[in-house]
C-alpha cells in the first residue's frame, strides 16, 4: 500500500521509535506503534471521526484505546519535547492563532457554561472559539503550547509560556498585543531583549529593530503549516488535553520532516 502524504516515513519513524512504551494494557495487541501512530495522523489530518478509520488500520476502538493512553501517560507530549532539545534560542517569537470550534465539541448539557469555559472554550462575537498559543525559534520550529478560550487577551498567558524557556540572550519578537511592561520588564531581567512595538498612540514609545522584527513571520508560517491538520485548523475535541495532544503531534510530523 502506497504510503500515505500524512502517514510517517522509515526516516521519521526511526527519531522517535525508540520513545514508545510497550503497550501492556489488556491483552496483547497485533498491532504495532507504528500503525497506531500512522491511525491518529490520518485523524489528525483528515478531522474525521475516529468510527471512520480506514479498516486498513485495524479496528478504530484500538486506536482510539491507543491514543488515550499515550494521550493520558504523556506518551505523545514528551515525543515532542525530545524533538526540540537543540532548538535555537537566538530568536524566539511569540503568537497565537485562534480556532473555531466545532459544535460537537461544545456539547456540554445546558448550564453547563463553566464546564465548557473550562475545556478552554470561549465565546465571542466569531462563536465559540479556542486559541492556540506558543513560541516557535529562529527556525520555526516550535516549543511548546499552550489553550486558552478565544476571548482571553494574547498579553495574559505570556508569562506563563515563557516562564518554561530559558531567555537568557535571546532576541524575543511579538506584536503590540504583548508591549504590557510586565512582560517587558521580565524579558530585561530573565537577561533578553524584546522587539515589541508600541502602540501608535503611546505616550512612551521605545524602539524597535524593525528588520529583525519581519522575523516574526515565522510563527505565522508554523501556524499555517499545522492548519493542514484539520482536526487542527477546526477543534472536534470536547476535552481540551486531546486537541491539544493532536496540536502536538501535528508538530511531531512537522519537526521530523
Amino acid at each position: 500500500m502506497a504510503l500515505s502524504r500524512y502517514e510517517l516515513s522509515d526516516e521519521q519513524w526511526d527519531q522517535i521509535q525508540h520513545l514508545f512504551s510497550a503497550y501492556t494494557t489488556g491483552r496483547p495487541s497485533k498491532r504495532s506503534n507504528r500503525e497506531m501512530f500512522n491511525a491518529m495522523l490520518w485523524i489528525a489530518s483528515s478531522g474525521a471521526p475516529w468510527h471512520d478509520l480506514p479498516e486498513h488500520y485495524g479496528f478504530w476502538k484500538t486506536a482510539y484505546a491507543r491514543f488515550c493512553k499515550w494521550r493520558n501517560d504523556g506518551t505523545l507530549v514528551r515525543i515532542f519535547q525530545s524533538l526540540r532539545l537543540e532548538a535555537d534560542f537566538e530568536h524566539l517569537s511569540i503568537d497565537s492563532t485562534s480556532i473555531q470550534a466545532h459544535q460537537h465539541s461544545t456539547g456540554a448539557k445546558k448550564g453547563t457554561k463553566s464546564r465548557i469555559c473550562a475545556q478552554h472554550i470561549g465565546v465571542s462575537r466569531g462563536g465559540n472559539t479556542t486559541k492556540i498559543h506558543t513560541v516557535v525559534n529562529a527556525l520555526g520550529n516550535p516549543l511548546l503550547f499552550q489553550l486558552t478560550g478565544g476571548p482571553v487577551y494574547n498579553s495574559q498567558p505570556a508569562l506563563g509560556l515563557l516562564a518554561n524557556i530559558s531567555l537568557e540572550g535571546s532576541h524575543v519578537l511579538g506584536d503590540k498585543a504583548y508591549r504590557l511592561q510586565e512582560i517587558r520588564d521580565y524579558l530585561t531581567s530573565q537577561g533578553a531583549s524584546y522587539v515589541i512595538p508600541p502602540r501608535v498612540n503611546a505616550k512612551k514609545t521605545w524602539s524597535v529593530d524593525w528588520y529583525l522584527y519581519k522575523e516574526r513571520h515565522l510563527v505565522e508560517c508554523f501556524f499555517n503549516k499545522i492548519k493542514h491538520f484539520r482536526r487542527v485548523a477546526t477543534r472536534y475535541d470536547k476535552l481540551a488535553t486531546s486537541f491539544l495532544v493532536f496540536i502536538y503531534m501535528a508538530a511531531t510530523f512537522k519537526l521530523t520532516q
